[in-house]
């Protein structure tokens, strides 16, 4: 049984946490976040950091509580530190270039792909075949870096194509190795 929700979040210097019921904002030196969590999880702040309560020991309220807890402690880290995704861009012929905000993909397509960012979301080439996804929200950088993915997902039987980096994708063998 997991017991995340019971540990507390610590608060790191120049973190600020404003807690109204269940609205809370976070402010860091990279942004501003705010989420409403759920009416029976009780959030409090004390001693340098954050604890999340909940009211009784059912199902439901196990789970929104180690819900509530990560979702707080990623608005944490995510004002501090930030996220990022990289994505590799494996076979040849393909490239991204940056166009302003966005960025435009080279993939054997019949055409180029743009993608503009999410709001919160920068969008950063490095070299030809690689991208780096950054921001404050966790949510809104993966799911900025699946939809790059999605463009071009890698195939099974060669391996090219937009992959996550440190991926690993299994190549299945072809015919002629499964006859043979």
């Amino acid at each position: 049984m997991s017991r995340i929700g019971n540990q507390p979040i610590p608060v790191p210097d120049g973190v600020d946490i404003d807690i109204k019921s269940n609205d809370v904002t976070v402010k860091g030196p990279r942004g501003t976040l705010t989420r409403t969590f759920h009416e029976d999880m009780s959030i409090s702040r004390e001693n340098g950091t954050v604890l999340v309560a909940r009211p009784s020991d059912t199902g439901e309220h196990k789970a929104l509580h180690g819900l509530t807890r990560s979702l707080l402690n990623n608005m944490v880290v995510g004002v501090s530190d930030g996220f990022s995704r990289t994505l590799d861009l494996m076979g040849v012929g393909y490239r991204v270039a940056q166009s302003g905000p966005g960025i435009s993909l080279s993939v054997m397509l019949s055409h180029t792909v743009e993608i503009a960012p999410l709001p919160g979301v920068t969008l950063e080439v490095e070299g030809n075949n690689r991208i780096r996804v950054m921001g404050i929200d966790k949510q809104a950088v993966g799911q900025q870096a699946a939809e790059i993915r999605k463009v071009r997902p890698p195939n099974v039987y060669t391996g090219k194509g937009i992959r996550y980096a440190g991926e690993v994708v299994h190549i299945k063998p072809g015919k002629s190795a499964r006859r043979a």
